[in-house]
């Protein structure tokens, strides 16, 4: 197990961070070094995962003075979870910080006692905790409302392409419920629009399944909330540009990259406005189980018209009222 115990310099994205009227009433034990754990599939320089260790800096736990960090529980697929869990186990960590279920699942079969700080699309729909209010066990941190999103996704996507009879959606199989992409493919029926479903399991089967959206006759693509296709954007951005195919994407941030259209809470401001105090109150000793499953409240659509132009798509006006944020 390789901790880092040394501050590097890095450069940190320019976020405003919330008032942190909090961190100077701080019961740090003299001494003690925190050690986090970590089950994520976004590598270590990801912008939300540097802003939550300059909001733990703000709040007096330090890199190389009270903190050590696990670098290997950045950047793992789903399954390598269960093993660095265990080693998380065995290590005693004082937080594992798990993103997306396949990660929360495997850090709740190692440890009941490990305060676990998710952040996921449905918590409590998933059987992770209890209440949103009272989570119960060792586990807690945000729910990202993925159900409900997805739904509004695919109405904004419909809406962007004029005309559109046929669309798809590519679905994570270990995330997506059944149950759910019907309720997709019935909501898309009733606006006269035909939805299939792609659904993968690994980085290695997307590009294949964008291609047979495309070659099926899809004019648009939902990529559904999921860990795995959010860190696979890249490959996600390439193969729908080289196939001229307009996609709509989970987190605001995937717009302001290449991607066309975004819409959600940004992943950035979770980590910043909730994840950082969360945490900060699991390490100052506040249990998981008194701690309540917070759920975003700020939502973007953000429109990327430069990708829109090398798509050839011209976004209807009724729906660029709607953006919060336009990139020209």
């Amino acid at each position: 197990m390789q901790f880092r115990s040394h501050w590097t310099r890095r450069r940190l994205i320019q976020v405003g961070l919330a008032s942190w009227a909090w961190e100077r009433a701080l019961a740090q034990q003299p001494g003690r070094i925190y050690r986090l754990g970590y089950l994520v599939s976004a590598p270590e320089n990801a912008p939300h995962h540097l802003a939550l260790i300059e909001g733990l800096r703000r709040s007096g736990f330090i890199e190389g003075q009270n903190l050590t960090i696990d670098l290997g529980g950045y950047g793992l697929r789903s399954d390598q979870f269960d093993k660095h869990a265990a080693d998380l186990a065995r290590m005693g960590v004082d937080v594992i910080l798990a993103g997306g279920d396949s990660a929360v699942k495997a850090a709740q079969r190692v440890t009941k006692t490990i305060p676990i700080l998710a952040l996921t699309d449905d918590m409590l729909g998933q059987g992770f905790v209890r209440s949103l209010a009272k989570p119960g066990g060792n586990t807690t941190g945000v729910t990202i409302l993925a159900s409900e999103l997805d739904g509004k996704r695919q109405e904004i996507l419909i809406e962007s392409i004029p005309g559109v009879r046929q669309i798809a959606a590519l679905a994570d199989s270990n995330t997506t419920s059944p149950l759910h992409l019907k309720d997709l493919g019935d909501s898309a029926r009733s606006r006269g629009v035909e939805l299939s479903v792609y659904p993968v399991s690994g980085a290695g089967q997307i590009a294949s399944a964008i291609n047979q959206a495309h070659a099926a006759g899809a004019k648009g693509l939902n990529v559904l909330a999921s860990a795995l296709l959010f860190n696979n954007r890249k490959l996600i951005f390439d193969r729908v540009s080289d196939l001229m195919l307009p996609a709509i994407y989970q987190w605001p941030e995937m717009a302001d990259e290449d991607g066309l259209m975004a819409y959600g809470p940004s992943i950035v401001q979770l980590y910043v406005d909730i994840q950082t105090r969360q945490l900060v109150s699991i390490l100052n000793g506040t249990k998981p189980a008194d701690l309540p499953v917070e759920q975003p409240t700020k939502f973007e659509l953000v429109i990327n018209l430069i990708t829109a132009k090398a798509l050839g798509l011209t976004i209807p006006p009724v729906v660029l009222a709607q953006a919060d944020r336009i990139k020209e």
